[in-house]
């Protein structure tokens, strides 16, 4: 009985910490993206910035809920999984910095103070714990110019 309890034990704990490691699944179709603002845009600071989204439910961080996620904007870096830690950080929690903007509130929009010039925003989704969905759920990466 006491090994069936330990076994028990390691699997949560190995079922723990696989659902931390980039799992949480997204269902086919679901997509980000950019409502209002398009690649080449030429804007004003502070830049308005919407989210949209499709076949998932926008939900606050730490929400354990099939199909959901909450907002990440990344800012003059790399697309998903091309940065610095390359595929890596398909698998890691997204960073917290000003490249890349956490919505755990379930958020839909902001709006950014921008300096005058070029630059890029991507959309990505992560789940519970900040993580990139399997697949990633992510929208293209848009450039836009602040006069």
């Amino acid at each position: 009985m006491k090994q069936l309890i330990v076994a028990l034990g390691l699997s949560l704990v190995l079922a723990a910490g696989t659902a931390g490691a980039g799992e949480t699944a997204s269902p086919p179709g679901a997509k980000v993206y950019f409502d209002g603002l398009s690649d080449g845009d030429r804007v004003t600071s502070p830049v308005a910035v919407k989210f949209g989204v499709e076949g998932m439910d926008i939900v606050p961080a730490g929400t354990d809920m099939e199909n959901s996620g909450h907002h990440h904007l990344f800012v003059d870096r790399p697309v998903l999984g091309e940065g610095p830690d390359g595929a890596d950080e398909l698998d890691a929690n997204i960073l917290s910095d000003e490249q890349h903007l956490h919505f755990g509130k379930g958020q839909t929009e902001t709006s950014l103070e921008l300096a005058p010039g070029e630059h890029t925003l991507q959309l990505v989704l992560g789940d519970k714990d900040h993580i990139p969905h399997h697949p990633p759920v992510v929208s293209e990466r848009i450039t836009i110019t602040v006069e």
